[in-house]
């Protein structure tokens, strides 16, 4: 027997129970000689009714409600809780003095202020959860000592990027990066993806979280750190930057856009290894490899060692040659920088 069969029985024999003493009340009100008809009748309507409206007043609001708690930052759980115990403190010390008020206002007012006085202390910590906890020393998702300015964020696309693992290996970053729940979870779904592409895009990701909590020079944590007030995970990083005052390492151009206009600091990898390639300038003599033809006729194709592409003019016969070339012009583009060169 299942749980929803279970409820809906339970519901079905409460509300057959009212239908009983409903019909009993209404027959004597108005047909006393038919009351156990009107009793057997009302009795059966409402034993269906209770049957069917089981689900919808037991299980799906339990389910409801379950889903939201699980949602919740532990935090939040935490300071509701809190609040909730202080303002039934409250409403208890106010009990004795409410319950001598006349007639039936000694009765209902110390329960409608135990109601008030609960909710306002859930409120009153939600609201301010922040302050509070800040005040406790408990909000800082960091070890003892650290400060909040040395925390960073890191988004989806830079993790399953992969370069973040190096760039801590040289030191670049210090402090604490942080991988809110929202973060891994995204991960998660990426990597159960039925796509084989966004799968092997996921599975990476966590590879290198992995590879960061065992191998990296920097504190990595996963954080329940969370802004259910906003949807998205964009959306819920840029929040989060605000609240922590600290920066977010992404490739999305996307989302730096959005965390620029918002006034959050953004480290983007991509803008790093385009300030990071070697500087060349025209007249400049340089030594490449040609490892393939050009787009245009005669022209050959070569690399920098930190990928900057290098088109050589009449230098289709030097394929696979290592030779001497100089810079004509250097041309920024979105893709990065490209730079055109003639044979020495």
């Amino acid at each position: 027997m299942t749980v929803e069969l279970i409820f809906r029985f339970i519901v079905m024999v409460i509300v057959a129970a009212l239908g009983w003493q409903l019909g009993g009340y209404l027959a004597g009100v108005f047909a006393a000689s038919y009351q156990l008809s009107y009793t057997y009748v009302i009795t059966l309507v409402g034993a269906l009714i209770g049957f069917l409206i089981a689900p919808l007043v037991t299980i799906r609001p339990l389910r409801a409600l379950g889903k939201s708690i699980r949602q919740l930052p532990a935090r939040l759980l935490m300071v509701g809780s809190v609040g909730l115990i202080i303002g039934l403190v409250i409403s208890a010390l106010l009990y004795l003095p409410l319950s001598q008020l006349p007639g039936t206002l000694g009765s209902l007012v110390p329960t409608l202020a135990a109601i008030v006085c609960g909710l306002l202390g859930i409120l009153v910590m939600v609201w301010r959860e922040r302050d509070i906890l800040n005040l406790l020393g408990t909000l800082r998702p960091l070890k003892s000592g650290a400060d909040r300015k040395d925390v960073v964020l890191l988004d989806t696309s830079v993790i399953i990027d992969g370069r973040i693992a190096d760039i801590c290996k040289t030191g670049f970053i210090n402090g604490t990066m942080i991988v809110p729940r929202f973060v891994l979870d995204e991960l998660q779904h990426i990597a159960d993806s039925a796509d084989s592409l966004r799968r092997n895009r996921g599975r990476r990701g966590l590879d290198i979280l992995n590879k960061l909590q065992k191998d990296s020079t920097v504190a990595l944590e996963i954080s329940d750190l969370d802004a259910p007030q906003v949807h998205g995970v964009d959306s819920k990083l840029v929040k989060l930057a605000r609240e922590l005052e600290c920066p977010i390492v992404t490739n999305d151009y996307n989302l730096n856009r959005v965390a620029e206009l918002r006034g959050v600091q953004v480290l983007n990898i991509n803008e790093l290894a385009n300030a990071v390639k070697a500087i060349v300038l025209p007249g400049e003599t340089v030594q490449i490899k040609i490892i393939q033809e050009g787009k245009e006729p005669g022209q050959g194709v070569g690399y920098f060692d930190d990928g900057t592409m290098v088109v050589v003019e009449d230098a289709r016969n030097l394929i696979h040659s290592t030779v001497n070339v100089v810079v004509t012009r250097v041309l920024q583009t979105v893709a990065g920088r490209m730079i055109f060169a003639r044979p020495e």
